[in-house]
């Protein structure tokens, strides 16, 4: 293929094929992304034809483009200019007029496609409405003018500095010990005297399933963090459809739940890979399977920071970083646990991993210093530490970081939560002297069944698996399932 006939950056069909296989199903469904000067080639889930002009996989009947080849430029539509006849009617970029409803919902309408092409959340003519702090009540509703004011306007000096910590990926012997003996000890405990908590983004590929269970019995909170977490980056913002996202993401819940044992009602969010947020369709899948929150928004870099807020209402901040398509719709009790960017000088980092390589554990602790106070001293909104393992085995960097963690333990009135208790804070603000009484975030009592607790020895199964082509281990206190778990094929049956 040549790299030239290719638009850097953007995902298209093949120019090189023939005339004949042009419009075979095995032909339609692959697509090619030209990234850097190199061509990385992906193919839709079987069933699926990839349409090059919406970026995305979908059901045959409604790909009609596999002989185009590059992308198409779609105009900007008209909306409320064509004048249409119809009141409730919008016009394409040819003044061809449809339903209001028809623009931005993810099919084309327009003979132009003009309806789908401009959909951010300054042009989606069915967006959210501004906050309406009068209509927007909690403990189900939550949102401010500027989306950094406090729940119930109660007074920062009386709001609990929450600190969340939360990492992401595979959870195995490659981080555990960073996890049980340098971060999660007995002596690191919150104001109340429960022990600091974290909230888990797993991955699947590699995740010891034993190692998740005992996160859950100690009380951290596990979410999902997508089955394959597979790239390119363009493809969880652009290409994947409503049913991928249910089946990566929903599909990791449920092999957690098979293979881990955290009951499925503990599933409350998600983080999307690479932080790229999935528009309107992975929102829609989110509020349609009963997730709570959603945690992979990145906020610009404010002072003070940005609060939690529902998607009731439209996002009190831009949309901003690479691959960020946010949601432009209302999504009624759906949680954004936004994450505020880290400060360093003049740079601005989504998190700890993605700020200078050049830092050393001084400049570490000083940025997380620093980045605290400005949450501590202001509004207190929720301050975000988004790790990865790999990160922390930097020894002078986890050092830092467990200095920094030991300093803020000598303050009474900052506790290191899950995002489910930020959210339960959240809905039932209540001042600090309160807080040792407050029930949700009482020390874990959870009542397990013996086969909820961790086993001691687990299994190491050797599985082999027909889509990734060669045997994979997974480790699991349960009984080894026939084939390795992956996308439509959860609980390793087939």
């Amino acid at each position: 293929m040549d790299n030239a006939n290719l638009k850097v950056n953007k995902i298209v069909g093949n120019p090189d094929r023939s005339v004949d296989d042009m419009w075979t199903s095995n032909e339609c469904s692959r697509y090619y992304l030209c990234l850097e000067g190199e061509v990385f080639e992906f193919q839709c889930s079987k069933g699926l034809l990839f349409d090059v002009n919406r970026q995305l996989c979908d059901m045959p009947q409604n790909v009609h483009n596999c002989d185009v080849t590059t992308e198409t430029l779609i105009p900007k539509p008209q909306l409320e200019n064509a004048k249409c006849a119809n009141a409730t009617h919008l016009g394409c970029a040819n003044d061809m007029c449809l339903p209001a409803e028809y623009f931005c919902d993810g099919a084309f309408d327009c003979e132009d496609n003009s309806d789908e092409g401009w959909c951010d959340v300054t042009y989606d003519p069915n967006a959210a409405l501004p906050c309406d702090p009068g209509l927007c009540l909690l403990p189900d509703c939550f949102c401010t003018k500027h989306g950094n004011e406090t729940p119930n306007h109660i007074v920062p000096s009386q709001t609990p500095q929450m600190i969340t910590l939360t990492f992401d990926g595979a959870v195995n012997h490659e981080n555990w010990d960073i996890y049980t003996r340098q971060l999660f000890t007995l002596d690191r405990t919150n104001p109340n005297g429960c022990p600091i908590k974290a909230t888990f983004f797993v991955s699947h590929p590699y995740t010891n399933y034993r190692h998740v269970q005992k996160l859950w019995n100690d009380g951290h909170e596990i979410a999902v963090h997508s089955i394959t977490h597979r790239g390119p980056e363009e493809w969880w913002s652009k290409n994947a459809t409503v049913e991928e996202w249910f089946d990566e993401m929903v599909g990791q819940a449920n092999i957690i739940n098979r293979f881990g044992k955290v009951w499925m009602e503990d599933f409350r969010g998600l983080r999307v890979p690479y932080l790229s947020v999935g528009w309107n369709r992975q929102f829609l899948m989110m509020q349609e399977f009963g997730f709570v929150y959603d945690a992979t928004v990145v906020a610009p870099a404010v002072d003070p920071p940005y609060w939690p807020y529902t998607l009731d209402y439209k996002m009190p901040h831009s949309c901003t970083g690479n691959n960020q398509y946010c949601p432009t719709r209302s999504y009624a009790g759906l949680w954004e646990m936004v994450i505020n960017p880290l400060i360093h000088g003049k740079h601005v980092c989504a998190t700890l991993e993605y700020c200078p390589t050049t830092l050393n554990g001084d400049d570490i602790y000083q940025i997380l210093m620093n980045n605290f106070k400005r949450h501590y001293l202001k509004n207190r909104a929720p301050f975000g530490i988004h790790l990865n393992a790999t990160w922390l085995k930097n020894n002078e960097y986890l050092t830092a970081f467990k200095k920094f963690t030991d300093e803020l333990l000598k303050l009474d009135d900052v506790y290191f939560v899950t995002y489910r208790e930020v959210i339960d804070w959240i809905r039932r603000p209540t001042p600090v002297l309160q807080l040792k009484k407050f029930q949700p975030w009482q020390c874990n009592n959870k009542q397990f069944q013996e086969s909820d607790i961790a086993c001691s020895k687990p299994k190491t199964c050797k599985l082999p698996s027909k889509v990734l082509e060669h045997d994979k281990y997974m480790i699991t206190c349960m009984d080894c399932p026939k084939s390795y778990p992956w996308i439509r094929n959860e609980f390793g049956l087939e």
